[in-house]
């Protein structure tokens, strides 16, 4: 579910126009020294924001007010890095699975404490106070003056979207005498970065239910009294899938992910968390946690919690959990919470997942507009992605769960850091499993809702009104990368221009909340009393940790070996058995699919009534799942052959 953020964007929009573009698989923007800026000083492209123009300009910031800044530091060798994440995730190379350890990769890649002391002293003589340090940055604190010396810019106040923000009048810059150590600087702009979560229900802070009558398996009760939809009875929408269902559906076989660990970072941490999911797993068959399988690693303090609307991450961390689990069930899991939603935070929390190398796959269900992007918080993300590709760590994030974005923002773009060359993006999908397990078809995941007319003889507005699809489209700011090329189709991949670039998603599993998983937590009850409650959700923060899954399981079938950054894996297996090629129109053109639903009006029992409605499946905004690669599902889901096609011989 998306929630506002303060700046960090996902669980996010980016300018249409940029003057730059982000290189495929190299770092986002360009570290200092790249570009000589005013004499002696080296700028810091992308860290100048579009919106901070001189019509919007409303002058200077006062000198006196306080300003925190984070400095990312470029480290030894940043294009060694790109250079190489590339290479050891590459089948084709040569340096293939060749994973460094995270000390490796911090004496090969990381600042040395030269590099530290310099652009800490360089700091410090601007009159900066540097108030923490992490192996990537430093986070200092001054007056606008001080920052203004430091950077070679001025800060001033600029109008955007109704508000007024900070930001710097040119671009900043570092003296030349750091010789690269700095690769971007975050905070000069004030304006809200902070990521929401991908899913389709509200938070159930307050407690939550889904009304009755459900199908046991897609298809197995339909209510013969209510109006056709598409030439047949729709039936009504499962119960939630649980854990068997799915791992019958995506081909899990006999493998467990016995000996492989999956990270899953939010934000915020549920205080109930463990005590769900063993819940959870218990009623549902799922085995239970082995001893040291299922850890937590959190911040000190959080901070920006009604900003962030901390009680509003929980289910987020609890589905996650849940859904690798029951995919997965023999894995190790590790919950990695972060301070805030802000990204820095989220940064944090990433960045303790590979210098620890707490795990092999990580799964993140948030995410932000792109046009909320900054190019300096890209090239951030984007050097603990590459880090983690080198230590043969995986990142997976969902795509998003508005389409286009064209009807909440107006704007056609895709999420991010889904949109990151160094990523997984996860895609969504209406999923359909028949008895006993049965794999019937998918479509991709866009619903279109229409209710039951007051007669109950026809659907009114048949067949209604977009609620919500699968993140997906062409980035404005990121090239194509290698992987890509050859699959995505050039009408996809030049959508924006004439130059190929990212497109999203590049795998996908289930994700529509009417085709969706049961989750349990504990939640507030009407009365104030907390108690445990199951329901039915989805979103592609589903869609993420099911991936997550079987990327386990298939790690698993290489006997341990981790599979890294997997997109070029992912790629190379188009094509073939490995998938199911889903498109919106399984049954054949002209064939509409839907299901009914009903639910309560207050959210969690029948006393103000019950609405039902059908919601018509693979119709998701402009885009569509087709044959072969599409911006709804990429490649497709996993099938049967997908995990076997792992195993090493």
């Amino acid at each position: 579910m998306r929630s506002s953020r303060p700046r960090l964007r996902t669980g996010l929009t980016w300018a249409a126009t940029l003057p730059m573009v982000v290189g495929a698989l190299a770092l986002s923007i360009p570290s200092a020294g790249a570009d000589t800026g005013p004499a002696g000083r080296d700028t810091l492209h992308g860290t100048k924001p579009l919106w901070a123009s001189s019509a919007a300009d409303r002058g200077s910031a006062p000198d006196a007010t306080g300003v925190t800044v984070r400095v990312y530091l470029a480290g030894r060798d940043a294009t060694g890095l790109a250079r190489y994440a590339r290479e050891v995730s590459d089948p084709a190379s040569a340096a293939y699975g060749h994973y460094l350890t995270a000390r490796q990769t911090e004496d090969r890649f990381g600042a040395t404490p030269r590099q530290i002391s310099r652009v800490t002293h360089w700091l410090t003589s601007a009159g900066l106070k540097v108030t923490a340090t992490g192996r990537r940055y430093l986070t200092v604190r001054g007056t606008t003056a001080a920052v203004e010396k430091a950077f070679s810019t001025q800060l001033h106040n600029y109008t955007k979207a109704g508000h007024t923000y900070r930001a710097p009048v040119a671009t900043p810059s570092v003296p030349d005498s750091l010789n690269g150590a700095v690769l971007t600087v975050t905070g000069l702009d004030n304006a809200p970065h902070r990521a929401h979560r991908d899913d389709t229900l509200p938070p159930p802070d307050a407690a939550f239910r889904n009304a009755g009558p459900f199908s046991a398996y897609y298809g197995s009760k339909t209510d013969r009294t209510l109006p056709s939809a598409y030439g047949t009875k729709a039936p009504y929408a499962v119960k939630g899938y649980t854990g068997g269902q799915l791992r019958a559906a995506y081909g899990a076989k006999g493998f467990t992910g016995k000996g492989v660990t999956v990270a899953i970072t939010d934000a915020y941490a549920s205080p109930t968390l463990a005590k769900d999911v063993r819940a959870y797993a218990g009623r549902h068959g799922d085995r239970p946690y082995r001893a040291g399988r299922l850890s937590q690693v959190l911040p000190a303090a959080y901070h920006s919690t009604e900003e962030c609307d901390a009680a509003g991450w929980y289910g987020e961390e609890t589905l996650d959990v849940e859904a690798v689990h029951a995919v997965a069930p023999d894995a190790g899991i590790v919950y990695v919470g972060a301070a805030s939603c802000h990204d820095d935070d989220l940064l944090d929390s990433l960045g303790k997942v590979v210098d620890g190398r707490l795990a092999d796959i990580v799964s993140n269900s948030w995410g932000d507009l792109e046009s909320g992007e900054t190019p300096a918080s890209a090239a951030a993300y984007d050097q603990v992605f590459q880090r983690g590709a080198v230590e043969g760590v995986g990142f997976y994030f969902s795509s998003g769960d508005d389409g286009d974005n064209v009807a909440t923002t107006g704007t056609k773009q895709v999420d991010l850091p889904a949109n990151s060359a160094w990523v997984t993006a996860v895609g969504g999908t209406s999923l359909a499993v028949g008895k006993r397990g049965t794999y019937q078809w998918e479509t991709g995941w866009g619903t279109l809702k229409a209710g039951l007319a007051a007669t109950g003889d026809s659907w009114t507005d048949f067949p209604g009104t977009y609620t919500s699809g699968a993140g997906g489209g062409t980035s404005a700011t990121v090239a194509q990368p290698y992987y890509q090329r050859g699959t995505v189709p050039d009408s996809l991949a030049g959508a924006n221009g004439t130059t190929p670039m990212r497109t999203v998603p590049d795998i996908a599993a289930v994700a529509d909340p009417n085709t969706g998983f049961l989750v349990g937590q504990t939640q507030t009850r009407p009365d104030g009393t907390l108690g445990y409650g199951e329901y039915r959700i989805g979103g592609t923060s589903l869609a993420a940790p099911v991936i997550a899954g079987v990327q386990a399981l298939a790690q698993q079938a290489r006997h341990g070996v981790p599979i890294g950054f997997a997109n070029p894996a992912i790629y190379q297996r188009y094509g073939t058995s490995a998938y199911h090629d889903v498109t919106d129109h399984p049954l054949g053109a002209g064939r509409g699919l839907a299901v009914v639903r009903n639910d309560f009006v207050n959210g969690h029992d029948a006393t103000d009534g019950i609405t039902t409605s059908l919601r018509s499946l693979g119709q998701d905004s402009s885009l569509s799942a087709v044959v072969g690669y599409d911006d709804v599902t990429g490649v497709g889901t996993p099938a049967a052959g997908y995990v076997t096609s792992y195993r090493t011989r």
